[in-house]
């Protein structure tokens, strides 16, 4: 078992989770920009099992998570770190938090999914939109049908930008993933009610047709520490939809969280 990463600074660690069969650097386009201003955070993503360069491997969303606790004994230890998951990933970082709340110094929750199954979701009504929406102009086609859904900030340069961060992502082991989801998809505690007291963040797109954002306002009851805020104009893809939004609540998040470890707080240059 060997999950492969790439590390980006130094400092305190931040470990970012993509979301389901996305490689690695989907979440390194959706945090660098919010981030990389920082001297003092270590941004440490993953490529999850199945995607990127990681190999399938654990027959469950329970066995992933394993996996991940696994990786962070080996590259982190025992220090505290932060965690980001967006979507599955997010799904899966409350899960971490929920199992390591005294080691996790802080939870970024990104369109985060709470009742995993879609059957189970809580999710606003999606508008028909026409595939041959002037919006999605710059979309290759086989994206067109998901986008039209996903995107809540319908331009054509948010369509772009998603898009280019879908294709090179969308590498991985299609048949494990697809078990994955068939069988093995939903996390045994998924309904727990374990709160987490550190500091948490959760962001949603008032658009969002994928996770939505009413799941995520009930889960805000396990985050005694937590904030909410779901954006207009902003969809499942929202770091790329709202990226100047997204980036102002991720620095309040951080300084959050190192006020909270008491710990000098993050050199961000303004702008």
């Amino acid at each position: 078992m060997s999950l492969v990463a790439e590390a980006h600074g130094s400092g305190l660690p931040m470990l970012c989770l993509p979301g389901f069969s996305l490689a690695r650097s989907a979440m390194v386009a959706a945090m660098e920009p919010a981030v990389t201003a920082s001297s003092a955070l270590r941004r440490i993503y993953l490529d999850l099992p199945g995607t990127g360069q990681s190999p399938g491997g654990p027959a469950d969303s329970d066995g992933v998570v394993d996996w991940v606790g696994d990786f962070v004994d080996r590259e982190i230890g025992s220090e505290p770190f932060l965690i980001a998951g967006w979507s599955y990933g997010g799904y899966l970082a409350a899960a971490l938090a929920r199992r390591r709340p005294e080691q996790v110094a802080g939870l970024l929750l990104i369109c985060h999914g709470t009742r995993i199954l879609r059957t189970d979701r809580d999710v606003p009504t999606a508008p028909v939109v026409p595939e041959d929406a002037e919006w999605l102009a710059d979309v290759p086609p086989d994206l067109r049908a998901h986008l039209s859904v996903a995107l809540g900030n319908r331009t054509l340069e948010a369509a772009g930008r998603v898009a280019t961060v879908l294709v090179a992502a969308g590498t991985g082991d299609e048949e494990y993933l697809e078990r994955l989801r068939e069988n093995g998809y939903q996390l045994s505690d998924e309904g727990s009610t374990m709160v987490y007291p550190g500091p948490t963040s959760i962001i949603a797109g008032r658009h969002d047709y994928i996770a939505g954002y009413a799941d995520q306002f009930r889960a805000l009851a396990s985050y005694p520490s937590g904030s909410y805020a779901a954006l207009a104009e902003a969809g499942h893809y929202l770091p790329f939809e709202q990226p100047e939004a997204f980036r102002g609540l991720t620095l309040d998040w951080l300084a959050r969280c190192t006020a909270a470890l008491g710990v000098a707080p993050l050199d961000y240059p303004a702008g």
